[in-house]
């Protein structure tokens, strides 16, 4: 945020800093709202969301993976952030730990914390093969007072991504210890190192069974560019639904019901535009990654999900001050690694989810002042 402030308003600088594209909301999303504002729907609504889009959500998860769901496992909620944090007071209060993997999206913490409980990071590694996780170190940081797993893959920021092996692995230990796992499997569309058979990124969905306590938190935001909408869901057991509604009661009183039209309509009606947005996010991988390549001061690896690079550059692992004067000396804004936990102070997150024009822009100035670094 402090980098962002500096830099928000300076003439032509190009932002790569937040976690969402350049593309706005297409219009067959906004006139569902429309017309139900124009229908009057302003009331208070369902407080789990309304029965449509559950349904919509329901199918839409059936014909992603393969297997029944029903719409009583969805709690409609204001955005991903609101997911995880319903998420957080349904399984933690003071005094209990949660272990989350580092480098992680900041929010995490945020909202354990919150909930009065304690941290405990578990460093994935970083090598010739990129990001790569320790199951022994996971499991063995977990003690008497841990109540949940964090497992956020594809990953923001490291595009970490876990082998269906890992998350079985993962599964297993849980169940075994009677721990609760948050799943953010938001970037599960944006995966690269699939192919036609698997276009999704390995999940828990394909692997669950009714029992297990998982909650997974999701979002409208990246897949139909809708950032700014605050419009999300929870996924759990049905049975905590009256347990989820009085948490909605007592947070936000329910997501307004023009907005969950636009949800139905971007499920039902802007599938194109949301391989699209995938489609825009692979290209802007390798334009960015064919830039890093050149660059022997450079630690990076081709990220297997999401739509981030996450990257080291020698001599520079102070990454706040480095990226203010990426600001003042190449006019890109980066997001600093330090903002993302233990393990991450060197690095910098670029978010490629960009058009090719300005993304191409942005790397040539990035290589121009990496090479003045070598001069």
């Amino acid at each position: 945020v402090e980098v962002f402030n500096y830099g928000r308003t300076r003439e032509g600088l190009i932002p790569l800093w937040a976690g969402e594209g350049d593309t706005p909301t297409p219009q067959i999303i906004y006139d569902a709202a429309t017309r139900s504002l124009a229908d009057g729907e302003t009331f208070y609504t369902y407080q789990l969301g309304i029965p449509p889009l559950r349904e919509a959500l329901a199918g839409y998860f059936e014909g992603l993976y393969g297997r029944p769901f029903t719409a009583d496992e969805f709690y409609v909620t204001c955005g991903g952030m609101h997911a995880i944090q319903l998420a957080m007071q349904l399984t933690v209060s003071h005094g209990d730990e949660v272990v989350l993997l580092s480098p992680a999206w900041p929010n995490f913490a945020g909202s354990a914390i919150i909930q009065g409980a304690s941290l405990k990071y578990v460093a994935l590694d970083h090598g010739d093969t990129g990001w790569t996780l320790d199951l022994d170190r996971l499991f063995d940081a977990c003690g008497p007072k841990t109540k949940v797993l964090v497992i956020n893959s594809p990953a923001n920021p490291s595009g970490w991504t876990a082998s269906a092996a890992e998350l079985r692995a993962i599964l297993e230990f849980a169940r075994e210890r009677g721990l609760w796992i948050i799943a953010d499997e938001i970037y599960g569309r944006f995966y690269y190192d699939g192919d036609s058979e698997q276009a999704q990124a390995p999940s828990f969905q394909t692997l669950r069974e009714t029992h297990d306590r998982i909650l997974f938190a999701q979002t409208f935001s990246k897949n139909w560019a809708m950032t700014g909408w605050r419009l999300g869901w929870l996924q759990g057991p049905a049975a905590l639904g009256q347990i989820v509604e009085n948490h909605i009661q007592y947070n936000t009183s329910g997501v307004a019901p023009f907005m969950q039209r636009a949800g139905i309509a971007a499920i039902e009606d802007a599938s194109d535009f949301a391989q699209s947005q995938i489609d825009r996010a692979a290209a802007g991988r390798e334009i960015v990654c064919q830039t890093l390549d050149k660059f022997a001061n450079v630690r990076f690896k081709r990220p297997a999900g999401a739509f981030y690079a996450f990257f080291s550059i020698d001599g520079h692992d102070d990454s706040m001050a480095t990226a203010f004067r990426l600001v003042d000396e190449a006019n890109i804004g980066l997001a600093p690694g330090v903002a993302f936990g233990p393990g991450a102070e060197a690095f910098y997150r670029i978010c490629y989810l960009r058009s090719p024009e300005g993304l191409s822009e942005a790397m040539q100035r990035l290589g121009t002042w990496l090479e003045q670094q070598n001069a």
